[in-house]
This record gives C-alpha cells, structure tokens and sequence, in this order.
C-alpha cells in the first residue's frame, strides 16, 4: 500500500507514531517527509493489517493533524524488511 499523507504532518512525531503502529500490525515499509509537507507511507503485509493502519492514518488519533489520505494498492515488491523513518 502507498498512502500519501496530507495535512501538518511534519516535525509532530507523525513517523514515529506510523512507525511503532505498522511494527504492532507486523508491516514492513517506511515513512518518508517531502519537501512539500506531505509523509509518503509505504507498507506491505497482509491486506487487514495495511486497512487497519489506513484507518488509523484517517482517525484523527495521529500526532498533527491530517487532512486527507490517498491511497493506492500494488503488488508486494517483497524486497522490504522492517519499518523505517525516512
């Protein structure tokens, strides 16, 4: 799954809050921050775990404030291993 994560979602502990939840949900993947202000979240895993830290992104329940979510879901790639803050 890529999400890109819109809204005050930088310097508030936003990938580390991403992080610690995808590591809960067992995903592998990172967090990035753009110079844009967006955060690019890329997870793989099984398709329950990546809905359920999707809904978590859109909850309100994350460190800033996001305003919107865009989603999209390829294959696997298979060549990640654990979840990083970029």
């Amino acid at each position: 799954m890529t999400a890109w994560v819109h809204g005050r979602v930088q310097g508030v502990g936003f990938r580390w809050f991403t992080r610690a939840r995808a590591l809960e949900l067992g995903l592998v993947g990172h967090a990035t921050n753009h110079q844009d202000g967006r955060v690019l979240v890329i997870a793989e895993g099984p398709r329950p775990a990546l809905e359920q830290l999707l809904a978590w992104l859109r909850s309100g329940q994350t460190p800033g404030e996001v305003r919107f979510v865009v989603e999209s879901w390829d294959p696997a790639r298979g060549d990640l291993t654990g979840f990083v803050e970029r």
